[in-house]
């Protein structure tokens, strides 16, 4: 029996749960369901009715891509942990991790809320808008302050992955929102890593919710 990820693949975060697996080369199957169609088979893994959700063998099911990631990196060896394992960079993966998950929550609910009320609230909408662009010019300054194409150094890591599932996320639902000329380092990371085979097989162009 393998593991199942729960979720579509034009979720950041079921996303880069799906990429993380690849890497690790575990075996894995994806049900692509989806948090309103298929609210109650997910609701049967998870209360929150939220993916991603990664069942187990056991059966045993894990909710929230960051913990999810942090048992999958127990299944390697620490060398090829995609977080560092310890110190000030694992400070900062797990920092630029959170910025990433939080910018993708903020595009979330900001696609929700334009797109479920016939009237948004115009607060909200600026509000979701600033954190949003205040998220990327934090990431776009600390990347381009990094003496490397990565955050994790020399290859792409957990912190790189979150930030170009975001992005692709970001631009697909909300589509002028971000400008890549002013985030420069950021796009070309983002184009980088959408180049490699792992994102190119891990990846749905987005599907608004039904």
């Amino acid at each position: 029996m393998t593991m199942t990820l729960i979720g579509q693949y034009d979720s950041p975060f079921v996303r880069r749960v799906g990429i993380a697996l690849t890497l690790y080369h575990l075996p894995f199957r994806q049900e692509p369901w989806s948090v309103f169609a298929d609210a109650d088979r997910i609701r049967a893994h998870s209360p929150l009715t939220r993916v991603p959700v990664l069942v187990l063998e056991d059966g045993e099911s894990l909710i929230d891509s960051h913990m999810i990631l942090d048992h999958l990196d127990s299944l390697v060896p620490p060398a090829q942990a995609l977080f560092p394992r310890a110190g000030a960079a694992r400070r900062r993966a797990l920092r630029t991790a959170a910025l990433a998950a939080g910018l993708g929550d903020k595009a979330v609910a900001l696609f929700f809320e334009l797109q479920l009320h016939k009237n948004p609230s115009e607060v909200f909408v600026h509000r979701c808008r600033a954190q949003i662009a205040d998220s990327l010019a934090a990431l776009e300054a600390d990347l381009a302050g990094q003496s490397g194409a990565f955050w994790n150094g020399s290859a792409p890591g957990h912190a790189d992955i979150a930030v170009a599932c975001v992005w692709r996320h970001a631009t697909d639902a909300h589509p002028g929102l971000v400008d890549p000329a002013v985030y420069p380092t950021l796009a070309r990371l983002c184009d980088r890593l959408e180049a490699l085979p792992v994102f190119r097989s891990i990846a749905q162009p987005f599907v608004a919710p039904v």
